[in-house]
């Protein structure tokens, strides 16, 4: 491998080791970097996958869309759905064709601005931005997302796309997302792909584009994360900007430092798209073996038992992530997020299949499915969390009437709400 196709992967301001990738062999390669092993620092970031040797390492097994070739704890720095459109029309209104760029090379832009504390050199030049204006972002994303338009006809500005290329291609998943930090003293709000200091508060802001959908889905998310906090779930604060655009802060930007965080999907290298491993047995045995407090495992459960109940079907690997300590070298179970109702409210489909599985079923989950999982994690009275979960369903009407969503989405939600316990 040419030095100039290799990337560095850095976290906590320290080489961990150099990164390759063959578009010819269809593989990647990772070396640690001997000083790091030699430190003995940091022992356990990489728990699964990467052998703690100072040979090279060489990865054929995770070609596809999900990881693109790469180690599944480098993938996760990769945009998703929504973050690859951006990138797609960034690189073509600058003459350069998406199709050709290498993992590597995209790796290279996302450089110190993803989630997480893995970054990425040498840095592509990227120019700097300036303010956030919420409203000029939506316009010039419905244009982007456009996709019966070329960029040239649609007249966006290179500083407009240049600010959306940098704040919404770090995010994972398919909506519309941009990262913001938001000034403690004056509520100024800057950019949030490179900043981390503790004067800002960070967050990630789903944008609402359009009530296409006939109401506004930010909104409904919204009220889940008053349904999950008043179930005594772990979530991160959340509000809404504008009354319409949600905003969760951040967990991987806390204390002035950037947390080193991994799906589950990225821990493991489990393909989130795939039924075979995508099932919550898999997640609770990733939690033992990551061995995260058993209250964590408890937490684990709740949310387990939430989503069920309150019909959070995509519920994927990637929906469930865990924080590294530096300190003390050991992981946790990051806050809950991207918990909602899912589906479109007003086109309902059948049979709606979960993306994790309870014991072996994806849909009609019923009480005795989830007991075998509490019984196997030594999870205490397990009927108890239940009927704690399901005593929250009667708020669901309130809240989203204080929210001002639609009476017949708030009853569409509402008759999918799932009754465990008589």
């Amino acid at each position: 491998m040419a030095s100039n196709k290799l990337i560095e992967v850095i976290a906590f301001g320290l080489e961990i080791g150099k990164l390759g990738y063959s578009l010819d062999e269809k593989r990647s390669y990772f070396q640690y970097n001997p000083q790091f092993l030699d430190s003995g620092q940091y022992s356990k970031m990489f728990p699964y996958i990467f052998k703690r040797h100072k040979h090279l390492q060489i990865f054929t097994q995770y070609e596809g869309k999900s990881f693109k070739g790469l180690p599944p704890m480098i993938a996760d720095s990769l945009p998703d759905m929504f973050g690859n459109i951006i990138f797609k029309e960034w690189f073509e209104s600058k003459n350069m064709a998406f199709d050709k760029i290498t993992p590597l090379e995209q790796l290279s832009y996302v450089s110190n601005r993803g989630m997480g504390a893995l970054e990425y050199r040498p840095v592509a030049n990227i120019p700097k931005s300036g303010e956030i204006n919420f409203d000029e972002i939506v316009s010039v994303l419905q244009k982007v997302l456009e996709v019966k338009t070329g960029i040239t006809e649609q007249g966006l500005s290179d500083l407009a796309l240049l600010n959306i290329f940098k704040i919404g291609t770090s995010a994972g998943g398919a909506r519309p997302k941009i990262l913001i930090s938001e000034h403690k003293q004056t509520g100024a709000v800057i950019p949030g792909d490179i900043e981390y200091s503790d004067n800002y508060t960070h967050y990630l802001v789903k944008l609402h584009m359009d009530n296409e959908a006939g109401y506004n889905r930010e909104k409904v998310e919204y009220g889940y994360h008053l349904l999950s906090r008043a179930c005594g779930i772990e979530m991160m604060p959340c509000k809404l900007i504008d009354n319409k655009h949600f905003a969760t802060e951040r967990y991987d930007r806390q204390y002035g430092e950037k947390q080193h965080t991994l799906t589950a999907s990225g821990l493991t290298g489990w393909d989130f798209t795939t039924p075979h491993e995508s099932t919550y047995e898999n997640l609770f045995q990733l939690a033992l073996g990551l061995k995260v407090p058993h209250s964590d495992i408890r937490e684990l459960y709740r949310r387990m038992v939430f989503n069920v109940v309150f019909c959070n079907t995509d519920d994927h690997l990637k929906n469930h992530s865990f924080i590294y300590n530096k300190d003390n070298d050991s992981w946790t179970l990051a806050p809950a997020y991207d918990i909602t109702y899912p589906l479109d409210a007003l086109h309902k489909f059948l049979n709606t299949a979960r993306a994790l599985s309870i014991n072996g079923k994806r849909a009609n989950i019923i009480l005795e499915d989830l007991m075998p999982i509490a019984e196997d994690m030594a999870i205490k009275n397990p009927k108890k969390i239940i009927e704690e979960v399901q005593s929250i369903i009667p708020q669901w009407e309130g809240i989203a009437n204080e929210l001002e969503i639609p009476e017949q989405v708030i009853k569409s939600i509402n008759s999918d709400f799932k009754i465990l316990l008589g």
